[in-house]
């Protein structure tokens, strides 16, 4: 037994499936932690391969290469520094677990698997591990760590067993994605556990982008007096030493200066950064491009981007067409102005000609309608793909949560791109977002000071311009509305009656219910984006294209 313990929280972004690259940010960490005069060093869940791993641990060479690190990362620590506990996959037989390894003296001296799998949401891990026996204490240099990974502490049995069988510290590594004012939920779980073992708590939490998922990092530790002694930074990596002292038969942490936490919007919007720019960076892009409109959902998608990876890497182009407005130019251009970023200006009017041209034989005795204005839409998918094929930078999507629910988008038009940041973003969030962004500069920001769009841009009606005096109220019920009764249907699964109940016009959310159905197919075909909400399109809420429940049973 010992009375004190120092011991290093590493808040890292880790680059799916690049082991080297971990390995070498692992080292580097413990290299940190050791100036700081750590015992232990602790990493995020699945730290040496990226969490989460999906079908990539089917593969035996992937599995074999990651155990292939952390036995160096053993053998590191013979050098009398600090110990690891890092987290990847274990074989052991034909069962593959998600475990953390803990490494000392040159040896592996303790595994533990993860013993509650989770199977909802974005997790799929019964889907590849076994699930682990019930984990005991790790003895490490005198004092009994109460070790579980992530979904182990969200239930009590796991932290009660260790409680029970003699654990003096609960320590939990963490792949758990962000979601809005997720740590509102985390902390008073927590204090669950602190409460229910009389022991103090450590979450050691993953930052960084992967694909659709953001982790947010925000790892704290609590005593056993439920008090908050560390918070450490959201959206950044960190490494931050806990000094721990023995207080009679307990452990306690030192108290430190707590790491402010963010409000709702700034943890969307800084979201929105860390998911593109380390979808950016880790799959190579030089940059973006996009189409700039005048547009509310363009000018975010611009500042997100230009904050994310600076101006020098975010193209834009006008796409005007004989409907855009002489303001939706002006409000571009000024938009592109505030931010830095070039703007050029594409026609599509040739491209529209040309296909009236060749279309009008097979067009002949019909009126115009929506044909023509996905024509305009997908002209301007194809010149943004044709540029991004030239010269390499990803086309960003500009679509929003809202639009994407009830299929107010083309197919192979506005829906062309490879990345969306504001998939899961409702359209009264946009709104929030921009006058929230002309107000304040997020930490880490490459964008420039001050505002970034024009109030016009905010303020005037939203439209497609696809038509002469288009608004998207012409076709979609207002967005406070839309968006209360998505919420509802979409997060809340509610019913059609349970709506109504709550003050919505029954038709209004028949037809909202509808369109929300009837978009699926989109939906399923629309390009990634980042997660933000509980319930996010593609990773969370699956349904059927080919479905004929219509919420009604009569």
């Amino acid at each position: 037994m010992t009375d004190t313990l120092k011991l290093a929280i590493a808040q890292l972004n880790p680059h799916e499936g690049q082991i080297v690259a971990n390995l070498a940010a692992i080292r580097r960490a413990r290299a940190d932690a050791a100036r700081l005069g750590a015992d232990l060093v602790v990493t995020p869940e699945f730290s040496i391969a990226g969490y989460p791993p999906e079908d990539l641990v089917k593969k035996p060479a992937f599995v074999a290469a990651c155990e292939d690190a952390i036995l160096a990362l053993a053998a590191d620590t013979a050098d009398g520094g600090p110990g690891l506990i890092v987290g990847g996959p274990w074989r052991d037989g034909a069962k593959l677990y998600n475990a953390a390894f803990v490494l000392d003296a040159g040896k592996i001296v303790a595994r533990r698997a993860k013993h509650e799998l989770p199977n909802y949401g974005v997790f799929d891990d019964k889907r590849v591990f076994d699930a682990g026996p019930a984990p005991g204490p790790v003895p490490f240099r005198g004092v009994r760590l109460g070790l579980m990974i992530c979904e182990d502490w969200w239930f009590p049995s796991v932290s009660e067993t260790l409680a029970e069988s003699g654990a003096e510290l609960l320590l939990s590594i963490n792949g758990s994605p962000f979601e809005a004012d997720k740590q509102s939920l985390r902390i008073p779980l927590a204090v669950q556990r602190v409460v229910e073992t009389g022991l103090p708590f450590v979450f050691a939490a993953q930052i960084g982008g992967q694909d659709e998922l953001v982790f947010e990092g925000a790892s704290f530790v609590l005593n056993a007096d439920r008090s908050l002694a560390v918070q450490m930074p959201f959206f950044e990596e960190s490494v931050t030493l806990t000094e721990w002292h023995r207080q009679g038969e307990r452990l306690a942490c030192t108290p430190q200066t707590l790491s402010p936490e963010p409000s709702r919007l700034e943890q969307t919007y800084r979201a929105m950064m860390l998911g593109l720019s380390d979808y950016v960076r880790k799959n190579r892009f030089p940059g973006v491009i996009l189409g700039l409109s005048g547009g509310i959902d363009s000018a975010l998608s611009a500042a997100v981007a230009a904050d994310a990876l600076g101006a020098d890497k975010v193209r834009t182009f006008m796409l005007p067409s004989p409907y855009t407005s002489p303001t939706s130019l002006e409000d571009a251009a000024e938009c592109a102005r505030l931010l830095g970023i070039s703007c050029e200006t594409v026609s599509i009017t040739p491209a529209m000609e040309a296909f009236g041209a060749a279309l009008a034989p097979f067009f002949a005795g019909r009126e115009p309608d929506i044909t023509e204005e996905n024509i305009q839409s997908r002209a301007r998918g194809l010149i943004l793909m044709a540029i991004s094929n030239k010269i390499g930078n990803m086309v960003l999507t500009t679509g929003n949560k809202s639009e994407m629910s009830v299929g107010y988008a083309t197919l192979y038009g506005d829906m062309c791109g490879g990345y969306s940041v504001l998939k899961d973003v409702y359209k009264t969030t946009v709104f929030a977002l921009c006058h929230w962004r002309n107000t304040h500069v997020p930490p880490g920001a490459l964008g420039p000071d001050g505002p970034v769009m024009p109030e016009r841009v905010i303020t005037k009606p939203p439209t497609a311009e696809l038509k002469h005096n288009q608004t998207d109220q012409d076709s979609l019920p207002p967005y406070d509305i839309l968006d209360s009764i998505l919420e509802g249907l979409v997060e809340g699964e509610n019913s059609v009656d349970a709506l109504v109940d709550a003050g919505h016009d029954r038709e209004t959310v028949l037809r909202v219910w509808r369109m929300l159905d009837r978009a699926e197919y989109k939906r399923r075909q629309a390009p990634p984006g980042v997660k933000i909400t509980s319930r996010a399109f593609g990773r969370d809420r699956r349904y059927p294209i080919t479905n004929g429940f219509t919420g009604l049973i009569r």
